[in-house]
């Protein structure tokens, strides 16, 4: 059996698919919550309740588990700093039951850049989960990403709604040259699934993307055409966009940009593009082909939807 954290985000929802695919018994974690679970449809799971605070209870979701693979958390980079703490405490927690339990593999999706001295909470958070996980004394496998994209993600979905709002001309940090190797999120799910029957990634912490290095200004411009929202794109210091991104944090429930999201934005996050072939045998999927949902939906509607769904959840 294995056991998933995350089931319900943007990243578990696919890997519960996949992992369905290929036929693995699946128990999957959800927290306490008003609201029903978002889990895929047509998927056999069983579901048990758990906060990650709440180590007795993690400890009984344990109960025949064998592997866990650990994606709670895994889109916290785009939250607010106490989210972040929220998460490395989770993960501690984890680490201990899954120890007690005598579970035979963890599986934790990290980020590239993860570093206990970057300048950046998201990258020190996950490292600390990543510590957390390495002394537990359970074999691992880290598996350090780049952004994800797809269907209901927190990047290009964040970026069609921006420039969906944005009156003709739309800001850019700086000039728009920070690099970035998006990876799809399906073949995100390939490899985590994959690497349950790879024992050569045990105790490694992998580094992986998609097939190609792009720019911001090349991914917005990718964007636009793919959610017909043609904009001039204006350089614009920093600062200037985390003040205003700082102010939206105050207004909305659901700001569709965080400061720690654009702290995200400052700084080339790539590694080698032949990872994910060399490992996993896997060719990854070039983003502009994969870009079809943002023709599905309004998205400048998006963000006031967001917001009225938030305050009716609270």
């Amino acid at each position: 059996m294995i056991l998933l954290t995350g089931g319900t985000g943007f990243i578990g929802r696919s890997v519960l698919r996949k992992l369905a695919e290929f036929g693995y018994p699946v128990r999957t974690l959800l927290g306490p919550s008003r609201s029903s679970p978002d889990l895929p449809r047509g998927v056999a799971v069983d579901v048990t309740l758990a906060a990650l605070s709440d180590r007795r209870s993690i400890r009984a979701s344990l109960v025949g588990v064998k592997t866990v693979i650990h994606l709670a958390g895994a889109e916290g980079q785009w939250g607010a700093e106490s989210r972040l703490a929220s998460d490395v405490a989770g993960t501690h927690t984890i680490a201990e039951a899954v120890a007690d339990a005598g579970v035979q593999r963890i599986i934790y999706l990290s980020h590239l850049g993860a570093d206990r001295s970057s300048a950046y909470p998201a990258m020190r958070a996950r490292a600390m989960a990543e510590e957390h996980l390495r002394v537990s004394g359970v074999p691992f496998t880290i598996i350090r990403t780049t952004v994800i994209f797809g269907r209901l993600d927190s990047f290009t979905t964040s970026l069609a709604i921006m420039l969906a709002v944005a009156p003709l001309i739309f800001p850019i940090p700086g000039d728009g040259s920070t690099l970035f190797q998006p990876l799809w999120v399906e073949d995100l799910a390939t490899c985590i699934t994959w690497a349950l029957d790879e024992p050569s990634t045990i105790g490694q912490t992998i580094e992986i993307g998609g097939p190609e290095f792009l720019s911001l200004l090349q991914i917005l411009h990718m964007i636009m055409r793919a959610a017909s929202s043609p904009r001039i794109l204006l350089p614009t210091r920093p600062p200037y966009l985390k003040a205003g991104a700082w102010l939206l944090e105050r207004l909305m429930p659901q700001p569709p940009v965080t400061t720690l999201w654009l702290d995200y934005l400052a700084v080339s996050r790539t590694t080698d593009l032949n990872t994910l072939p060399r490992v996993f045998g896997l060719q990854p999927s070039r983003m502009e082909g994969n870009l079809s949902y943002l023709q599905e939906r309004n998205w400048g509607w998006e963000l006031l939807a967001r917001q009225f769904l938030t305050r009716r959840r609270g």
